[in-house]
């Protein structure tokens, strides 16, 4: 069986700890934001690029479609 520690040898956790603790955390947090934020970034942009030319190429064949040709001549 594994030892429990005795009242005098346990270290009591501060403020200061907890303190460093959370920071820790944030920090990787942050970085792991900042490494993938680049990526979405583009990812986005791809998308909206690639989204207006669809948009253009859909459109400019419906104009085709509905486009009327009136020819005049003179008498």
């Amino acid at each position: 069986m594994a030892k429990r520690p005795t009242p005098e040898h346990r270290r009591l956790i501060t403020r200061a700890d907890l303190e460093q603790g959370f920071l820790n955390v944030q920090q990787g947090a942050r970085k792991s934001v900042e490494d993938r934020k680049s990526a979405v970034v583009t990812a986005a942009s791809a998308a909206g690029v690639l989204l207006v030319i669809i948009v253009f190429l859909l459109g400019r064949r419906s104009g085709k479609k509905k486009t009327t040709f009136l020819e005049i001549r003179r008498v």
